[in-house]
């Protein structure tokens, strides 16, 4: 039976948010009813509290965004749902999206991927999170045996630092101001330290905090002509970054990643689909539920923004249920 109205969630762009009656399209293969979706705790927010810079405006745009920054828009881009209707080989399937947060929406099939089936939908919303990290070591290119540091676990960090800690000899440390994190260390099998203890003279430094103080410590890690890749996204705000120092003489290299480009070295062989198909068939492991530390409900989706954006909170990956 056809759902004429669904629910979705928008950010006002002044720090708050409401539940908003959406019209489903006419148009799409496929109707899907939405089971789980999750909140990006960078971008998220900062589209939350309208802190998108006017530059990034159109770069910022999700697949299915609706209104325009900095709000109302209805943002999001992590969601996992099952096929209600549509051709008989996809009925009953669960599919990832980048769709916002919506209780059911139509799309065409080529707009989703089904699930591997050995990953639950549960932790399938880690899809987007997953396809960042991946697209920052196929910038990074660690290789064998590196000593490889990340700093910030948040959840990409997190995701980072563990596909790093499966390269043979590699030696990765997951570094993080906060002690609170440091359970993540032994679920992920890698070293945790806050800044204070961490080993210094590293192959490659991956950043992923979004503070200053981060990517100095990421830098004041790097070994000689190292590289510092910078993989956190600071909306309009300004960077205070000292260059001076050793970064001339150490012959540092800082780079820059962002998932909406592919890397360039997979650029003429891989599709963003491609490289989100092999994401979602990464989350296969048991350990990376780690990852999800909190689960509201849509309904409350304003309020639960409204604390998630909030820098003292410690959850990592906030799941959204619809059931």
């Amino acid at each position: 039976m056809t759902t004429p109205y669904a629910h979705a969630f928008w950010s006002l762009g002044d720090g708050t948010g409401e539940i908003r009656q959406a019209e489903l399209s006419v148009s799409g293969d496929l109707m899907i009813r939405t089971c789980y979706s999750a909140i990006s705790r960078g971008s998220e927010t900062l589209v939350f509290k309208g802190q998108v810079p006017v530059s990034e405006y159109q770069r910022m745009r999700a697949p299915f965004q609706s209104g325009e920054f900095p709000g109302p828009v209805k943002y999001g881009y992590s969601n996992v749902g099952v096929v209600e209707q549509g051709a008989h080989d996809w009925h009953g399937r669960y599919v990832y999206c980048l769709h916002p947060h919506q209780t059911h929406y139509r799309v065409g099939a080529d707009d989703v991927v089904p699930l591997p089936p050995d990953v639950p939908p549960q932790r399938a919303i880690l899809g987007a999170n997953m396809e960042t990290a991946l697209n920052a070591l196929w910038d990074a290119a660690p290789g064998i045996g590196d000593r490889i540091s990340v700093v910030g676990a948040g959840v990409v960090g997190a995701l980072v630092a563990w596909l790093c800690a499966r390269l043979p000899g590699a030696h990765v440390q997951l570094i993080d101001i906060d002690e609170r994190k440091r359970f993540l260390g032994e679920a992920l099998s890698v070293d945790f330290h806050t800044p204070e203890t961490a080993v210094a003279e590293q192959d490659l430094v991956i950043h992923a905090s979004a503070s200053d103080g981060g990517l100095q410590t990421a830098l004041s890690l790097a070994g000689f002509e190292a590289t510092v890749l910078e993989m956190s996204w600071y909306g309009s705000r300004e960077v205070n970054l000292p260059l001076g120092e050793a970064f001339h003489a150490r012959r540092l290299t800082l780079r820059s990643s962002q998932v909406g480009s592919v890397s360039p070295g997979h650029r003429p062989r891989w599709d963003h689909k491609r490289r989100l198909s092999l994401a979602l068939s990464l989350l296969n492991h048991d350990c990376l539920d780690v990852l999800i530390s909190g689960e509201s409900h849509f309904r409350d989706l304003p309020e639960t923004l409204k604390r998630l954006s909030q820098s003292d909170d410690d959850t990592l990956c906030q799941r959204i249920r619809y059931g």
